[in-house]
Formats: C-alpha cells, structure tokens, sequence
C-alpha cells in the first residue's frame, strides 16, 4: 500500500513540474512569414569569358580589325562573341595546303572589368547567352557569305574552312545545348547548325571551343586551298555570319 501511495505521489510531482513547462511553450504561440524572390529578362549585355575557364570576362583581340571585335548582340538571347579567323601569311604553291588559324588572343579584366594588359591565348570560340529565363531553347547558325576574295576581286576558288575538335563549355547548371563537333563551311551561303538547344535546356552563357587549349585549338580550324588554284600576291579575306534564333532544337 505505501508503494501504492509513493508511486502516485510521485507521478502527481512530475505532473506538476510538467504543467508548467507545457504552459510556457504554447503562451508565446506559433507565427510563418515568407520570403521572396522575382526574376525577369536581363536586356544587359554578357562579356565574353575566357575559353578554357568560363568564370573568368576576357577582352577577346581581333586579329582582323584593331579596333574590334565588334559587340555583342542586344537583347536577352544573345551572341556575346565570335572570333575572326586569322590564317596568317603564306607562300604561293601549287601543291595542295592546309592552313590553320591562329589561336583566339585575349586579355583578362580587372575586378573593375578593365583589361589587365596580360595577353592570353586559347582555343578560338563562339559564345551565347540565354537569359530570358524561359529555358524555351535555341538555335544557333554559321554561314559563310562568299568566297575568299582579294581588295582588286580576285576569288581564292575551292578555298574551303572546316571547323574540328568543338565542345560546348559551362558553368550552367541547365541542359548543354548540343554542339557541332565538326563544321564544314560553303562558300555559297549555305547555313550550319552550329550549337542547338532545346526545350528544357540552354539557359545561361555557353561557349563552342575548337580545341581544349591554345596548342590544340591552333589546330582545330582549318582553311584548305587547292594546289591548282590561282594566288595572286594579295590579301583575301571572306566573312562569317553567325544567326541567332529562338527556335528550339528537336
């Protein structure tokens, strides 16, 4: 009977030291708030990144024009850059050449986005940005516009530009557009898938490298000039249109 007795005095002690505790957690009551986040379409242009290492804006060279490249296209689906091709100086043969492009030469910028002075080189690219905020997909194109022609109308006949090694490059964590690994280009206008992205994919800023570095991407665009056609001792030069479009790969 005293065990009885003991046993349920102390549970009635517990009870009361527990009442109390109970009491203070539900006075103050429970209270949600919220927080909140709203993004739109950027208008604002991206700077180009540097080839081997897309965290890092670059002031590409253009090896074509001293005072390029030339800007960016506005809007928030854009072409931040492209590089001009420079297949240097050459002899004059009758054999049969392969000509390579120089690698892309850039400068790195300053935490103020001002160039540093310090050259780079890497593998010559093409760079898109897509911030739309829509992940509606892309596609992007390349065609050359004529044939290699000289300031007096000679035409470099047969002359032909072939784009190898290209990988897409990303710090996105959307879907990688699909990339052309090779692309040969024709002289007549014909347009070339060049990256394509779609539904569900391609949001942020992607790069198409030829070539992984500067040693590789020396050696990854090539211009082919047949042995049999005429040189004349003159500088050629031919232009490359890059088209953007908001249509979505399959």
């Amino acid at each position: 009977m005293k065990k009885t007795k003991q046993l349920t005095a102390a549970a009635i002690a517990l009870g009361v030291l527990a009442a109390p505790l109970q009491t203070l957690a539900e006075d103050g009551g429970v209270y949600q708030s919220n927080g909140m986040v709203e993004f739109r379409a950027s208008e604002d242009p991206t700077n180009p990144v540097d080839p081997t290492d897309p965290t890092d804006p670059i002031q590409p060279i253009d090896p074509t024009d001293p005072e390029g490249p030339n800007p960016g296209t506005n809007g928030p689906l854009s072409i931040d850059f492209a590089s001009s091709l420079d297949f240097g100086v050459q002899k004059i043969t009758s054999e049969d050449q392969v000509y390579y492009a120089a690698a892309q030469k850039y400068q790195s910028l300053d935490e103020e986005g001002n160039p540093t002075g310090i050259i780079k080189e890497g593998p010559n690219f093409v760079q898109v940005t897509d911030n739309r905020g829509t992940e509606s997909g892309w596609t992007l194109k390349v065609n050359q516009d004529g044939q290699f022609t000289s300031a007096s109308g000679k035409e470099l006949t047969g002359a032909e530009i072939t784009f190898k090694n290209g990988h897409v490059v990303t710090i996105s964590e959307s879907g990688k557009p699909a990339g052309q690994e090779t692309i040969t280009l024709n002289p007549d206008g014909t347009q070339q898938n060049v990256m394509v992205a779609s539904a569900g994919n391609g949001a942020g800023t992607y790069l198409l490298d030829w070539g992984t570095d500067a040693e590789t991407g020396a050696k990854s665009i090539e211009l082919n000039v047949p042995g049999a056609t005429t040189k004349y001792a003159e500088k050629y030069s031919t232009k490359l249109v890059w088209t953007l479009t908001d249509v979505p790969g399959n």
